[in-house]
């Protein structure tokens, strides 16, 4: 009923509902593990957004098929769709216990997100895009350096981690990114490895970026709990709509 309810309004407000919804286990080669991913795919999709939790990436307590980690791209992920996006949402592999940094910029890490953009351009011909957020940019950023030019179309990062960890984005070889990239931050964000004067800095490195912009926000309501979880100004909370609208707006016509 409540993906009924939601193609309804999509196709009420002139958006294409999407036409599957649910999740998908995906093999990755290891006999003992699969990659939970979670796919939205709609007709005439603008793009296919590659969604990377921060954190461990887990999904939650699947509830009617549905993942319920509160992080703020699987939470957004109908927002996305909304926009006309096909949404994968990329979780913790099934063999794993956590995915911290080191494991994020690892070669069996990278082969994993490459398994999902194979899956995406078996949906859909559409261009794909890798959106990371938190934790989630680490993977972003070392995918996009480690393959071949023409494996994604552009590189989303939003509340980048920028220091004190294995992976902080500049500490990556950023200057060989030769694909569109938008950095977006939280103004207030106060994660104390995500700090927003550094992310401001983050285009500065991108040397062979043919196109990239940071855009630093502002707004939103109510955050709690830690300052580097999910429902604080690090995860744009209730700013959530505002956030995934210049996202897809820029991912839809990029310029510096």
């Amino acid at each position: 009923m409540k993906r009924l309810l939601v193609c309804l309004l999509l196709c009420l407000s002139g958006l294409s509902a999407y036409a599957e919804e649910k999740m998908v286990k995906l093999d990755i080669g290891r006999a003992d593990g699969h990659l939970p991913i979670y796919v939205m795919t709609q007709p005439q999709a603008k793009a296919t957004l590659v969604l990377l939790p921060g954190g461990d990436a887990n999904t939650g307590k699947i509830v009617d098929g549905q993942p319920t980690s509160k992080n703020f791209l699987v939470r957004s992920r109908t927002l996305f769709a909304a926009q006309q996006f096909n949404v994968i949402v990329v979780f913790r592999a099934s063999d794993l216990q956590r995915l911290d940094y080191d494991y994020r910029v690892s070669p069996t890490h990278i082969q994993e997100l490459a398994a999902v953009v194979r899956h995406a351009k078996q949906l859909s011909d559409s261009p794909v895009w890798l959106v990371g957020t938190s934790r989630g940019t680490v993977s972003g950023t070392a995918a996009t350096i480690a393959w071949p030019q023409g494996t994604v179309q552009g590189l989303v990062l939003t509340s980048s981690v920028t220091s004190n960890k294995v992976g902080a984005i500049a500490t990556q070889a950023i200057d060989k990114i030769a694909v569109p990239t938008l950095v977006v931050h939280h103004k207030q964000d106060a994660c104390k490895i995500c700090l927003p004067h550094e992310a401001a800095r983050i285009t500065d490195g991108l040397k062979s970026a043919p196109i990239k912009k940071f855009i630093m926000v502002e707004g939103g309501s109510d955050p709690v709990g830690d300052p580097c979880d999910a429902l604080h100004w690090h995860g744009f909370i209730n700013h959530e709509k505002e956030a995934v609208q210049l996202i897809g707006n820029w991912i839809k016509s990029p310029q510096n």
